[in-house]
């Protein structure tokens, strides 16, 4: 995958509406998933790669930098927006990223209107928010199995103990 190809995944939300919207029109189930996803690891790997195979396109929402300060802290992110963004777009089974702001991505879920919304397991999917946008315009909300061992607040709390 060449560059130019990661930086064409990166779209504001108001450009993405566009790309989804096509894709839509062409009766592609489009999936969507959120989250900071500041020290990527094989869990959020295995579960973006879960997460693609609910549809035929998966857009990833990234927490900007302000917006996980305001859930996890003044000490994150450890990786800027801008860098998260990039790698998740790398990854093979994300076809489209995007930057939110806010605390939740609720406004992004009801700009996009994906057909599926995936969480990590951890989320009962009553809980998950944009839960009641997907169900009411048909679609599915979808609680996908954690991976056990593998969180970002446990591998930097392995990094500092130096276990």
């Amino acid at each position: 995958m060449s560059v130019a190809m990661i930086e064409d995944k990166i779209k504001t939300p108001e450009e993405l509406k566009t790309v989804l919207d096509a894709l839509k029109k062409a009766r592609k189930r489009v999936v969507f998933t959120n989250g900071c996803f500041d020290i990527v690891h094989y869990g959020h790997v295995k579960y973006l790669e879960d997460a693609r195979l609910k549809g035929d396109a998966l857009v990833v929402a990234v927490n900007s930098d302000r917006s996980v300060r305001m859930l996890k802290g003044d000490k994150r992110p450890l990786v800027n927006a801008y860098a998260r963004m990039r790698v998740i777009a790398a990854l093979e089974s994300v076809d489209y990223v995007t930057l939110f702001d806010e605390e939740t991505p609720l406004e992004t879920i009801r700009l996009l209107d994906p057909a599926v919304l995936v969480k990590g397991g951890d989320w009962n999917t009553k809980d998950i928010v944009g839960r009641e946008i997907v169900e009411k315009n048909g679609g599915k909300v979808i609680s996908i199995a954690f991976v056990p061992g593998y969180s970002t607040t446990g591998l930097i709390d392995k990094i500092v103990s130096g276990e």
